[in-house]
């Protein structure tokens, strides 16, 4: 008796971000799915000569994904920094005082703690990926409407072309047009802060390390770039961040060598700046018949601990297991019941960590005198914390 023909099922990404690409390529290995990708924006490039202005952290966990789908080996041996080292201190004591958390790759065994890689290299490697795909991604394609029909989302493109995916996934950041037009309301809280990011040239060699102080206004990131230059992610006020955007070289130069307490000597300006109001965001809802999100469009964090994208890619590879068990299953992955269980897998944990986060900001972001002695004590009890140390660690950097 000859064997009954698997169906295949069309899968609709809106989003070619890192993230959507992501779901994409690890979608794309499974034969029962049909993958196509949509963005409104002009296919990345990544530029070899310069260095781009947006990077990411890619913890261990994330790392692990994309060597699965062939990407992760172009992007190391491109322009990605490992970094083995971190360290997290607050502005009332010193880097190298008793209450400075110092994590090292080798107490938990790995050979680093991540890499910090620019965001167009990941995409750029993972389209190079997908381009010997079955699936299809295509730029420049904006969206025009999302539609609800019976459990299925019909998507009307500018181009005039309607596609009714199996499931839609929604991939397309903050802002998500795929969230807002399935009605999906999300609760949001704004930082009184804006990030100022750089590019800038130490005077000091950052040895691999990923450096944090908690200043009054909020927290400084010295990311450690290949080429030994660092970007920094500084979370201030708006009044502050658009200062920095427009002083000259040298006043920046002073101005961050004072807020990063010296660390790494003068820190010289070398190529682009910018400046983003901070908010955090959770959709109340991941799925729907039809539907799910990803990423940004479920979930948007403080940047102080890098945890964005992987949170991110943990959303991917959940994803991508429960709708895999599901075909495997002869179920339909667009049916509300199997999505479930990816919201269920995803949504409380990547609560926990906008909270912690958000706990985190509020309470280094203080002058209080009786709250920093507080919050030395708590550093260097934490440090000593053992299994509880190692845990919290563990699980920001998706290794178990």
């Amino acid at each position: 008796r000859a064997a009954r023909m698997k169906r295949s099922f069309d899968i609709l990404i809106g989003g070619g971000g890192m993230v959507g690409l992501s779901a994409a390529a690890l979608l794309a290995m499974n034969d029962r799915f049909k993958v196509t990708v949509v963005d409104a924006g002009p296919r990345p490039v990544f530029d070899p000569e310069n260095l781009s202005l947006r990077v990411s952290s890619i913890a261990p966990g994330s790392i692990d994904m994309l060597d699965a789908i062939g990407a992760w080996e172009e992007m190391v041996n491109t322009r990605a920094c490992p970094f083995r080292d971190m360290k997290v201190w607050d502005s009332a004591g010193s880097a190298d005082g008793p209450e400075t958390l110092s994590f090292e790759s080798s107490e938990f065994a790995i050979p680093q703690l991540g890499f910090i890689v620019e965001n167009c290299l990941v995409q750029q490697a993972i389209l190079n990926q997908l381009d010997d795909s079955p699936a299809a991604v295509r730029y420049e394609t904006p969206i025009q409407t999302i539609l609800r029909s019976d459990n299925r989302f019909t998507v009307h493109l500018e181009s005039g072309e309607d596609l009714t995916p199996d499931l839609l996934i929604g991939a397309d950041g903050a802002r998500s047009m795929v969230r807002d037009s399935a009605g999906i309301p999300v609760k949001s809280w704004l930082h009184a802060q804006k990030a100022f990011v750089a590019i800038l040239r130490p005077e000091f060699s950052h040895r691999n390390t990923a450096w944090q102080r908690f200043l009054q206004d909020g927290p400084i990131g010295l990311l450690p770039l290949a080429d030994g230059r660092i970007s920094i992610v500084w979370s201030t006020t708006p009044d502050q961040a658009d200062a920095a955007l427009v002083m000259s070289d040298d006043e920046l130069s002073d101005c961050l060598a004072d807020v990063t307490d010296g660390v790494l000597g003068r820190l010289a300006p070398s190529g682009p700046r910018g400046a983003f109001p901070l908010k955090s965001q959770h959709a109340v809802s991941y799925v729907q018949d039809g539907l799910a999100l990803v990423g940004d469009a479920a979930h948007a964090i403080h940047p102080l601990a890098g945890q964005g994208v992987n949170l991110g890619m943990a959303d991917v590879r959940e994803l991508a297991a429960v709708l895999s068990a599901a075909v495997a299953s002869d179920e339909n992955p667009g049916d509300l019941p199997i999505l479930r269980r990816y919201e269920r897998a995803r949504k409380g944990e990547n609560q926990t960590m906008l909270q912690f986060m958000d706990v985190l900001n509020r309470l280094f972001s203080n002058d209080s005198r009786p709250l920093a002695r507080l919050r030395g004590a708590g550093m260097y009890l934490f440090n000593k914390s053992g299994p509880i140390r190692a845990r919290v660690v563990q699980t920001a950097l998706g290794i178990r």
